[in-house]
C-alpha cells in the first residue's frame, strides 16, 4: 500500500519536474531575442548617426538651420531708362510679392492659397512643377492690400508656413504705349530662352527683358539680388536679423531719345498705322521712334492675362511689331534720290540731262505711267524731276543704269542691309540685283524689271529707320553712320560713300525744291528754316491687280515722307510712314510737326542761354543778393528753363 502511494506521488510530480527542467531553455531564448532587439536598435541608431554626422552632414545641418533661420531674397531693382537729358522714361515702383518655400510646400495647401489670392490653381501648380529646381518660388507679384493682409494673417507655422512676403520692384512704363516699341518690356524667362547660350547665367523664375532696350541691354539694367537671414521662433515669427547682403541695383541707361520730340511724334501718329523715326544724321543718335498701333508694356510686367494676350496676339494690325525697324515696304519715290545719285556718279546723267515726260514712258513693250497724267511734265531735268517727283524721268535713268549699277549705290547707302541699330529683331531690307534674283529665285534678271525699281517699287523694300539712315547720309554729304539709341555709343561710320560732293549737292538742291519751290512736299515748309524733303507713294499691289477686285480696292497706297533741315548743315532727319495714307503729302504734315518741335526747342534753349549769360552780369547792376533774388522771381515763369 505504501508502495502504491509512493508511485502515485511520483507520477503526480512528474509534469512539474518536466516544466522545471524546460525553464532554462525558455529563459535563454527570451534573453537571445532581447539581445537581438537591442543590437538592432543600436545598429539603427548608429546608422542614423552615420547618416547625420558622416554621410550627409551638410544636408541635415542646412535643414536644421532652416528651422531656425529664414533666408529671404532681396530683389534688385532694374536700372532706370532715361532720355538724352536725363529725364526718366521707365522707373520702378515698390510692391510686394508672394514667395513659397519649396521644402515647406504642402499640396493640400495650394487650393486654399490660390482661392484666397484669386489665382488659377492650375497655373499655380504648373509653376511649382516648372520651377522644381528652385528652393523658393515667387508665385504672385503686385499683391494688393487685401492680399498682403491675408498672407500676414495666415503665414504662421500652424496654417500656411510656406508663404513669405518679399519686397519687389514693379517696372513702371509710360501710359498709352508711349515709346513702347523702343523700350520693350520685361517678363519671366521662358524654357526656350533658358536653353539659349545667351541666357546661360539665368535660371527659372528670373525676370528678363523681352524686347526693345529692355532686352538689348538686359545685362546692364538688371542688378544683383541680395539676401537676408533672419532668426525665427518655432512659430516662424522673425526675431532678429542675423545677416544681410544688400542688393546691387541695375545701372541706369541713358538713351539718345528726346522726350519732347517723342511726344510730338506720338501725337502725330495717333489713330494711324505706321511709324516715325527722327535721328541726327551727323552721329546716328535716334531722337524719336514711334510705331503704331502700339501696346501697353505695363500689362507684361507681371503675368499677362489670357484675355489681354489674346487681344494683342489676335489683332490683325500686329501691335507688337515695331514698324520702325521691321516694316518692309516699297519706299516709293523717296528712293528717287538714290537713283539720281547712281546716275550722277556713273555719268549716265548730269544736272542738264533732260527726258520728256508724256505722262508716262514705254520700255520693252510695256507702258509705265507717271503720276502726272498726260500731257505729263514735258521736258524735265534733274532738279525739277526731284522737286516734282517725275516718274518718267527716273524710269529713263534706271533703264540707262541697269539693276547692278543702281544696286551698287543703293547698297552703299544701306539698302539691302540691316542698319545695325541696338535693338533686337531688326529686319533686313531688300535691294534687288542680278545676283540677288539668282540666289532667291534661281532666275535671271530681265532688263525691264529695273524700271519700277528706279522709282522705289518692284522688289526694293525698306523700313522707316533704314530710309532715315540712308537719306541722312545724303543730307550730310555722302557719309552714312550707324543709328543707335544709347548716348554712350561711339560714332560708327558705315560708309563714307566716296561720292562727289557736287553730285550730292545737286540732289539736296532738288529736295529743297520739293518743299520750298512748289514741289510735292510743300506742306512740310517751315518759316525761317530751310527744309529739304521727298514724298513717296508706294503701291501695295500692281494696278492690274487693284482694278476690279474687292481686296484690291481695300489696299490703299502707303504714304512716305522724308525731311531734313537745315539745308546747309542738317541736324535732324525725319521719316514718316503712313500705312494706307495714299499720298506722300499726307505724311509730310507729320514730319513737319517733329521738325518744328525740334527747332522751337532749340530756339528756347538758345534764348535761355542768352538770358543766363546776361544774368551773370547782375552783380554789376544790383548792389545786394536780395535785389538779385527779387529780380529773378519777377521774371516770367519758365523763362530760365
Amino acid at each position: 500500500m505504501a508502495l502504491i502511494q509512493s508511485e502515485r506521488r511520483r507520477d503526480e510530480s512528474a509534469p512539474s519536474d518536466r516544466l522545471l527542467s524546460d525553464d532554462p531553455k525558455r529563459a535563454s531564448s527570451k534573453i537571445a531575442i532581447f539581445q537581438y532587439l537591442t543590437v538592432a536598435v543600436f545598429v539603427f541608431l548608429i546608422s542614423g548617426f552615420w547618416e547625420l554626422q558622416v554621410k550627409n552632414p551638410d544636408v541635415y545641418s542646412v535643414a536644421a538651420e532652416r528651422n531656425r533661420i529664414k533666408s529671404t531674397p532681396v530683389l534688385a531693382p532694374r536700372g532706370k531708362i532715361l532720355d538724352r537729358e536725363g529725364r526718366v522714361i521707365v522707373d520702378n515702383k515698390a510692391s510686394y510679392s508672394l514667395l513659397l518655400n519649396r521644402d515647406q510646400i504642402k499640396a493640400e495647401h495650394l487650393p486654399g492659397i490660390a482661392e484666397a489670392l484669386q489665382m488659377d490653381y492650375g497655373d499655380l501648380a504648373a509653376k511649382i512643377r516648372r520651377t522644381a529646381s528652385l528652393p523658393q518660388i515667387i508665385v504672385k507679384d503686385q499683391l494688393t492690400r487685401d492680399d498682403i493682409a491675408w498672407v500676414e494673417s495666415h503665414q504662421d507655422a500652424s496654417t500656411y508656413p510656406e508663404m513669405q512676403l518679399i519686397k519687389a520692384w514693379r517696372r513702371q512704363y509710360p501710359q498709352d504705349g508711349f515709346a513702347a516699341h523702343v523700350i520693350g518690356y520685361v517678363g519671366e524667362i521662358s524654357e526656350s530662352e533658358l536653353d539659349s547660350p545667351q541666357f546661360i547665367d539665368y535660371q527659372q523664375g528670373d525676370v528678363i527683358g523681352k524686347d526693345g532696350l529692355e532686352r538689348q541691354y538686359d545685362q546692364t539694367l538688371r542688378g544683383v539680388d541680395g539676401q537676408q537671414r533672419v532668426l525665427v521662433d518655432n512659430f516662424g515669427r522673425e526675431r532678429q536679423m542675423e545677416e544681410e547682403q544688400p542688393a546691387v541695383p541695375g545701372k541706369d541707361l541713358r538713351t539718345t531719345l528726346d522726350l519732347d520730340l517723342q511726344a510730338v511724334a506720338e501725337l502725330s501718329m495717333q489713330d494711324k498705322r505706321g511709324a516715325i523715326v527722327a535721328l541726327d544724321p551727323r552721329n546716328g543718335d535716334v531722337l524719336a521712334m514711334v510705331s503704331r498701333p502700339t501696346f501697353d508694356p505695363n500689362k507684361f510686367t507681371g503675368r499677362i492675362s489670357r484675355t489681354d494676350w489674346n487681344q494683342i496676339a489676335g489683332d490683325p494690325y500686329k501691335p507688337l511689331m515695331n514698324r520702325a525697324i521691321q516694316a518692309e515696304f516699297a519706299p516709293g519715290s523717296t528712293f528717287k534720290p538714290f537713283t539720281a545719285l547712281a546716275g550722277l556718279e556713273t555719268g549716265v546723267i548730269d544736272d542738264t540731262t533732260e527726258f520728256h515726260c508724256w505722262g508716262g514712258a514705254s520700255f520693252y513693250g510695256h507702258y509705265y505711267a507717271c503720276w502726272k497724267k498726260p500731257p505729263g511734265h514735258g521736258n524735265i531735268s534733274l532738279h525739277r524731276a526731284i522737286a516734282q517727283s517725275c516718274d518718267a524721268y527716273f524710269y529713263n535713268v534706271a533703264n540707262k543704269l541697269g539693276i547692278d549699277r543702281l544696286a551698287q549705290y543703293a547698297e552703299m547707302a544701306g539698302f539691302g542691309h540691316k542698319t545695325g541699330i541696338d535693338l533686337p529683331n531688326e529686319r533686313e531690307s531688300t535691294m534687288p540685283s542680278t545676283k540677288w534674283k539668282m540666289r532667291m529665285f534661281r532666275q535671271k534678271w530681265y532688263a525691264g524689271e529695273v524700271i519700277s525699281v528706279g522709282i522705289g517699287q518692284g522688289a526694293v523694300t525698306a523700313s522707316p529707320l533704314q530710309l532715315a539712315a540712308a537719306e541722312g547720309g545724303i543730307a550730310v554729304g555722302g557719309k552714312w553712320v550707324q543709328p543707335h539709341l544709347v548716348k554712350s555709343a561711339p560714332l560708327k561710320v558705315l560708309n563714307t560713300g566716296h561720292v562727289h560732293p557736287e553730285n550730292v549737292q545737286l540732289i539736296v538742291s532738288g529736295m529743297y525744291g520739293v518743299v520750298n519751290e512748289g514741289g510735292t512736299g510743300r506742306f512740310a515748309a517751315l518759316p525761317g528754316i530751310k527744309v529739304c524733303g521727298k514724298t513717296g507713294t508706294a503701291q501695295l499691289a500692281s494696278n492690274q491687280f487693284l482694278k476690279g477686285t474687292a481686296k484690291g480696292r481695300e489696299m490703299k497706297d502707303n504714304a512716305w515722307f522724308v525731311g531734313y533741315a537745315p539745308e546747309e548743315a542738317p541736324e535732324i532727319v525725319v521719316v514718316a510712314l503712313f500705312e494706307g495714307g495714299e499720298h506722300g503729302d499726307r505724311a509730310s504734315w507729320m514730319v513737319r510737326d517733329v521738325l518744328k518741335a525740334y527747332f522751337d526747342k532749340k530756339a528756347r534753349q538758345q534764348n535761355a542761354a542768352i538770358l543766363a549769360a546776361r544774368l551773370e552780369s547782375l552783380p554789376t547792376l544790383f548792389t545786394s543778393p536780395h535785389e538779385i533774388a527779387t529780380f529773378r522771381l519777377a521774371l516770367p515763369g519758365g523763362l530760365l528753363q
